[in-house]
């Protein structure tokens, strides 16, 4: 299973900005493709992703770099090696340098050549990638409204999502939460809200008069498709407080008319625990507010999922400091903020051995690329954030998932 060659070209995301896609061609013929998502809300740490720079081509968002980078650096330091071995393959790329290369690059030729592995294998790809790991569906959890940068900052929490906890099946879940997503809307239209468009992963982004009102609408959507909040359906709530951090360490909340230091952003968020069904927090302070983020976990933290996104951006290293000073309980894992995916499965397996919950997450410029649902269902890591329930980008993921439930027979759920 030795590599030949490797290809690149750009290509848009599902935001209309542009992206790699790679194809990776082994000595026994076989091919594969993968095509590399992007974010909007990106955290200062993540690894870089390579742009042209170029103002006359897509506002120097264009990235024939990166993709010239696979062909002409890439390929040749991998040509020959093993593409069963990713980890040696990831390392080689790792050696060559995120920084020069493009963490787009790199990544792009990571899951291709993990895709091309499994075909010949002849192994489905989730089944190639868990290498060892109980295999596992995942809890979609499924982004109703937005605000913040997916929704023209409207109100300045990012994401409130649905989180089927309490269904039995993968498939019942998506139901339920196709059901809420429609009422949402309902409920939304019922206040007077004008519901003419979706943000960026597809959720409702209505012009709300602040973020607790997308609790109560959201809430009631829950009840509405006929489900009970906090028992069968909870709330999870992407806050991407880094993006209305201010200097002094206060949160502007501009749509409220109000700013809040780390202690009141604590205390509102204890309070939105206790008066709604909301499970999990993302990103509830700022990202490199240590000290706010272990007084975060003490008071929330037995109760609640504490996600690190911005917090973390899927290193390690700062994975490993988040478990040894216990702040946050859990880890959102974007493999793009890393690069590669051996680094990927360090971060989920270092979340399991420390108790903690991995969620493995896409990014706001996505492809219909369904790679995400098999490294979720591959790393047994119980949750799944995608997006909404619209745009073929996201149903893509959904839809494989669906799939390799009708197929595999796997366990379905979060431990």
């Amino acid at each position: 299973m030795k590599i030949a060659s490797l290809d690149a070209w750009e290509i848009l995301d599902s935001r209309g900005r542009p992206t790699v896609a790679v194809e990776a061609t082994l000595e026994n013929g076989v091919t594969a493709q993968a095509q590399v998502p992007s974010g909007a809300s990106t955290g200062t740490h993540e690894a870089l992703e390579l742009r042209d720079g170029d103002p006359k081509r897509y506002r120097g968002k264009g990235t024939r770099k990166a993709a010239a980078h696979v062909r002409e650096l890439i390929a040749p330091a991998v040509r020959g090696m093993d593409a069963g071995d990713q980890a040696a393959v990831d390392r080689r790329m790792i050696e060559l340098g995120k920084s020069t290369m493009g963490a787009n690059a790199i990544l792009g030729v990571s899951c291709a050549v993990a895709r091309a592995a499994a075909l010949a294998r002849g192994a489905p790809l989730w089944k190639h990638l868990a290498a060892g790991r109980t295999a596992r569906l995942p809890v979609p959890m499924v982004n109703i409204f937005s605000g913040g940068l997916h929704a023209g900052g409207n109100v300045e929490f990012q994401d409130f999502l649905a989180l089927p906890n309490g269904l039995p099946s993968y498939s019942e879940a998506l139901h339920a939460v196709v059901l809420i997503h429609a009422a949402a809307r309902e409920a939304a239209e019922r206040r007077g809200y004008r519901m003419t468009g979706v943000a960026d992963e597809g959720g409702w982004g209505p012009p709300l008069p602040s973020n607790q009102a997308a609790l109560e609408l959201l809430t009631e959507a829950i009840e509405r498709a006929g489900y009970k909040p906090g028992e069968q359906v909870s709330i999870a709530i992407d806050a991407a407080a880094s993006h209305f951090h201010r200097e002094g360490g206060r949160y502007e909340l501009k749509s409220e008319g109000r700013v809040l230091s780390a202690g009141g952003m604590i205390e509102l968020l204890e309070q939105w625990c206790m008066r709604f069904p909301v499970l999990s927090i993302e990103d509830g302070l700022f990202e490199d507010d240590w000290d706010g983020w272990r007084e975060l976990t003490a008071r929330l933290g037995a109760k609640t999922q504490l996600i690190g996104d911005d917090f973390f951006t899927t290193n390690p290293a700062r994975v490993r400091r988040g478990i040894d000073e216990r702040a946050a309980n859990a880890v959102l894992v974007k493999m793009n903020q890393i690069g590669t995916l051996t680094e990927t499965f360090e971060v989920v397996d270092m979340a399991r051995a420390a108790g903690w919950r991995a969620v493995i997450s896409a990014r706001s410029g996505e492809t219909e690329d369904s790679f995400l649902a098999d490294l979720a269902t591959a790393a047994g890591a119980g949750q799944i954030k995608v997006g909404s329930i619209t745009r073929s980008e996201r149903l893509a993921k959904y839809n494989r998932l669906l799939e390799i439930e009708a197929r595999a027979g796997l366990e379905y759920g979060w431990r």
